[in-house]
């Protein structure tokens, strides 16, 4: 990690609102002459318009106190989008009980219920339908390194 980059995660960190929150991601990239600073946080509970907007000011002050970003940039904070892959332990504790839909390293897509988070990885609810027989549900576990990505499924029944 860029010693940019590990500068601006932990000033992120320190002006969070409080343990639920967290970083999810800190990116800066250049497009054009102009710097591009996106930050994605979370919460257990959500996360606010208002902490945004707080965590955008307090980030923008520091930055320019202790002068890490020489030209001009964009700054933008927002919380990930339901569509934002998960990417940490948290973010699926967060989600117990949501289905997941989640590509594995060898190209297989597998579709089920958030049961558990452990420090090694998930375990899904899947429905498995064998020729014939009614579809019967089981707890299938993957270790995090065999996911490539996994995606909340908005439901809306």
């Amino acid at each position: 990690m860029s010693d940019l980059k590990y500068a601006l995660e932990e000033i992120v960190e320190k002006y969070l609102p409080g343990e639920d929150h967290f970083v999810v991601a800190v990116d800066f990239s250049q497009k054009g002459g102009k710097g591009v600073l996106h930050i994605l946080i979370d919460a257990d509970q959500g996360v606010t318009i208002d902490t945004c907007a707080k965590v955008s000011r307090d980030v923008a002050d520091e930055i320019e106190a202790r002068d890490l970003i020489e030209s001009a940039y964009t700054l933008e904070v927002s919380s990930p989008g339901v569509d934002y892959p998960l990417g940490s332990k948290r973010q699926y504790q967060k989600n117990v009980g949501r289905e997941l839909k989640v590509l594995l390293q060898s190209g297989q897509d597998i579709l089920g219920k958030l049961e558990e988070v452990t420090d090694t990885g998930i375990t899904l609810r899947v429905k498995k339908k064998e020729k014939g027989k009614k579809a019967v549900e089981e707890a299938v576990s993957f270790p995090f390194e065999e996911i490539k990505k996994s995606i909340v499924q908005v439901s809306f029944k």
